[in-house]
């Protein structure tokens, strides 16, 4: 293993991993990063070398929140919660490390997909300053609506049902307005955009074509450049195909298994 690198943490709601999480954080201590994964319930099949906490060590998890949204969306107020106090990399359970992350990164995040917003799928940012705060405000009192949208957008969350709490009419109207939408719209108020990598550091594989992750056919490494420290594998995306059953023979979900010695027919879904 490398020497010690800066620690990376993440968030699982549930008792099992599927085989990508479990590539996905071994492939980080691989690579020298220690790993914490916070957890609301006891995972069983968590890698070895793997520091299992629970959530509450960061902040309380509203299950009755999570069950009527998604376990993405309580993701993202923990991943700026727990950076500001740990000063960890944030690190979604589906992102690939393809090669260690400089320990001089203050700033670590990029667009991602076709479009280029940004994504909070890989994050650093520093535990103090205007970007967390907004983050961290926006989440801690929500508003009416959140401040980016436009006309189009609030008359759609005013046909949400009112009794709803108002995290989940937000949710249910834009299932991004927690995670993506949000990052992008506070880090171009704080100027903090400007420090985004480019897609290929962290999301090389545009998030529309993630099927050719388990094509034996696809050639993954062609997005890849000597800059690509992370390879987001976008498992909330994945067709239902590829979760009951074990990826094809030399597809690049079938090699990073192999590398790591994980066995996906122990963690199908």
């Amino acid at each position: 293993m490398d020497r010690t690198r800066r620690p990376v943490a993440s968030l699982w709601i549930g008792e099992r991993l599927q085989y990508l999480n479990q590539v996905c954080l071994k492939s980080h201590l691989g690579h020298g990063h220690p790993v914490t994964l916070y957890c609301t319930d006891t995972v069983t099949n968590a890698p070895e070398g793997v520091d299992l906490r629970p959530a509450t060590d960061i902040m309380d998890i509203p299950m009755d929140i999570v069950e009527q949204t998604s376990a993405s969306f309580l993701s993202n107020v923990f991943r700026y919660k727990m950076i500001q106090k740990t000063g960890a990399i944030w690190i979604d359970c589906d992102a690939f490390c393809h090669a260690p992350f400089p320990d001089e990164w203050a700033h670590i995040y990029a667009g991602h997909g076709l479009r280029g917003a940004l994504n909070c799928g890989v994050v650093a940012i520093p535990q103090t300053g205007d970007l967390i705060d907004g983050l961290l405000d926006y989440y801690d009192n929500l508003p009416d609506y959140p401040p980016w949208w436009n006309p189009r957008q609030r008359k759609r969350m005013d046909r949400q049902d009112p009794s709803l709490p108002l995290a989940v009419r937000i949710y249910k109207t834009e299932r991004t307005a927690f995670g993506p939408q949000a990052f992008t719209h506070f880090a171009k108020q704080t100027g903090d955009i400007d420090r985004a990598m480019a897609s290929d550091v962290l999301y090389p594989v545009p998030f529309q074509l993630n099927d050719i992750f388990y094509d034996p056919h696809g050639r993954v490494e062609g997005w890849f450049t000597d800059a690509t420290r992370s390879v987001h594998l976008y498992t909330n995306g994945t067709r239902p195909w590829w979760r009951k059953n074990p990826p094809l023979e030399h597809s690049y979900a079938w090699r990073i298994c192999q590398e790591l010695g994980i066995d996906p027919a122990q963690a199908l879904e």
